[in-house]
């Protein structure tokens, strides 16, 4: 027996909640690394040579700066977005005319998830700003669009926002996050729910019995989809988010062909290794938390 509307809602925030939390810890550094190199592609060779520099330059906790807030912007926009995308899976089924808790297809899921994902870029815009500025707050500093020697924690970036730009200024950056959100989530719960159904298919079970491996890997190969398809989109995004610190920054399209115009396209793909190295640990830990803390909360609900 399906939970109450209410309990069910719980329950899908919740265990949202639990995958951005494991998705963070398991793929921080690699994060701090695709941010750096987004915004100053010019300063770091690759990949390796970014994580060495900012370990010599500022230890492990550079790798780690920002987690706090990336806790947030997870631990926010995962339990806003699978909450929304329980209730869009049913926004989905009313379009279609479909019984109320019929199955919907892996298209119709990945439709569902690009709705949802209108709801958890409000969530996540503000607290992504405040934890893009804080990973490259060195860069700014040493390309001297910033002064130096400025304290860099969560609370001296909010108050400088809060101060410069206002409340609204923490959504600086929103048209690109939903322009990232939409077409990547369509691609993510698709690539997440077409794998699925392709393992259940392949090892004559269901979708929900396929294992930890087999689950850990759609996870990973949704997260590998929706950033090969987003990620000049999320590099304009961090450009917007973390230049604006040193004063009025251009819109989408602005960003967009000043970067082309001058730093060639391949720039909009800087950083692109870290992040297809940490998206299988990191969302395959996040679907894993998700799928079962969910499992365990509807089993205690008695559904």
């Amino acid at each position: 027996m399906a939970p109450h509307p209410v309990i069910q809602a719980i329950i899908d925030f919740s265990a949202g909640a639990a995958g951005g939390t494991a998705c963070v810890l398991s793929g921080q550094p690699f994060d701090t690394a695709k941010v750096k190199m987004q915004t100053f592609p010019t300063m770091y060779r690759g990949f390796i040579h970014c994580f060495i520099s900012t370990f010599r330059q500022v230890g492990l906790r550079g790798l780690y700066k920002g987690t706090t807030p990336a806790l947030m912007a997870n631990i926010a926009e995962n339990a806003v977005l699978f909450l929304s995308y329980g209730l869009c899976q049913d926004a989905v089924r009313f379009m279609s005319r479909m019984d109320k808790g019929a199955d919907l297809s892996d298209l119709q899921k990945a439709s569902a998830g690009s709705l949802a994902s209108i709801f958890s870029s409000m969530a996540i815009c503000p607290t992504e700003l405040v934890k893009c500025r804080l990973q490259a707050m060195h860069e700014m500093e040493a390309s001297g669009k910033v002064a130096r020697g400025q304290k860099s924690t969560v609370w001296t970036v909010v108050k400088t926002v809060l101060k410069t730009d206002g409340p609204l200024g923490f959504y600086q950056g929103l048209m690109s996050t939903f322009m990232r959100e939409l077409p990547g989530y369509f691609c993510f719960f698709g690539a997440y729910e077409w794998c699925r159904s392709t393992f259940a298919r392949h090892m004559g079970t269901s979708k929900d019995g396929i294992g930890i491996l087999p689950l850990m890997f759609s996870g990973g190969f949704a997260g590998g989809c929706l950033w090969l398809v987003v990620y000049p989109i999320d590099c304009i995004k961090s450009r917007i988010q973390v230049y604006s610190l040193a004063g009025r920054q251009e819109g989408f399209i602005k960003t967009f062909m000043g970067v082309i115009r001058t730093e060639g396209f391949t720039a909009l793909y800087s950083g692109l290794t870290p992040t297809m190295v940490r998206t299988f640990p990191a969302n395959g830990a996040l679907f894993l938390a998700y799928e079962f803390s969910r499992k365990l909360m509807m089993d205690a609900a008695g559904a």
